[in-house]
């Protein structure tokens, strides 16, 4: 007997070997496919490490748990975020000037926040968290705009992860 489990595996197996395949050839002008599955690799270890960092200090910010309980997490999300940043301006400068960017930037002032205004960490914190999903999830004509431009501009091929 067939189950939904097995169904939903076999599809989700074959949805991402075409995915892949397809993600392999564009990118494949620029990278072998050794380097496009090494780099893809990278970026998803790196942004699961960052959303690991994020969740654990976020949960230790709105607790309200002593900060030696979750600074690590902290620590970790800083340096992931910081490397997938640098990361994406090496790519392509351009990142700088599209909304992705600026949002990037604008999280890392509020972040910065947190020292003069320690009391509001938590409405800080919600505030980044509420621009990251912005910037992951919205729409590819909002995160691509330009604020030099006013439209939206393309950029050097990404590699997802």
């Amino acid at each position: 007997m067939i189950t939904a489990h097995f169904l939903i595996s076999q599809y989700l197996i074959i949805f991402t070997d075409k995915t892949l395949s397809k993600n392999i050839k564009m990118a494949r002008k620029e990278l072998s496919e050794k380097q496009f599955i090494v780099h893809r690799l990278s970026k998803t270890a790196l942004r699961a490490l960052h959303i690991l960092g994020v969740t654990g200090a976020g949960g230790g910010i709105l607790l309200n748990v002593p900060q030696e309980q979750w600074s690590t997490y902290w620590i970790m999300a800083m340096a992931t975020g910081s490397t997938l940043m640098i990361w994406e301006i090496v790519r392509d400068w351009r990142w700088l000037i599209q909304l992705k960017g600026v949002l990037t930037l604008v999280k890392i002032g509020l972040l910065l926040l947190f020292i003069p205004l320690a009391n509001y960490k938590p409405e800080l914190l919600i505030t980044v968290v509420l621009l990251s999903v912005v910037v992951s999830h919205g729409p590819s004509g909002l995160r691509h705009f330009s604020i030099v431009h006013g439209r939206r501009i393309g950029g050097k091929k990404e590699i997802k992860g």
